[in-house]
């Protein structure tokens, strides 16, 4: 089973082996509302952990989606493009903006497990 991790910016990412796949978790697409837009980063491109990589918009507000994890993106979930509103249905599963290729799987590390982040969130 993959295993899964959240940031403190309320982003997901799924471990499968040295790619992970990451998106916005329940909490924050509930918190956004209805989703309007959703702009993916560029197959290919490098990013650091931290680094701004997307971007999602709500008829609330807009709000950037940061890396997880430092890598390379290897797929956008291209879907989203017709229908962002795919991130409010299924936020974390369906709804993945990204995939990336992991450059140092210690960074995980950083990230809470399911149990923290809903104390987190609590």
């Amino acid at each position: 089973m993959s295993e899964v991790k959240y940031t403190e910016d309320h982003e997901w990412i799924r471990i499968d082996g040295e790619v992970g796949t990451v998106g916005i978790t329940n909490f924050a697409q509930e918190q956004l509302g209805d989703i309007v837009f959703v702009e993916l980063p560029e197959t290919g491109a490098s990013v650091g952990k931290g680094d701004q990589v997307a971007v999602v918009e709500s008829v609330k507000a807009a709000s950037e989606l940061y890396a997880p994890v430092g890598g390379d993106v290897v797929e956008a979930n291209g879907g989203l493009e017709d229908a962002p509103d795919t991130v409010n249905a299924d936020a974390e599963g369906g709804g993945w903006f990204f995939k990336i290729k992991i450059t140092d799987a210690s960074e995980l590390d950083s990230l809470m497990d399911e149990e923290a982040y809903k104390a987190f969130i609590a």
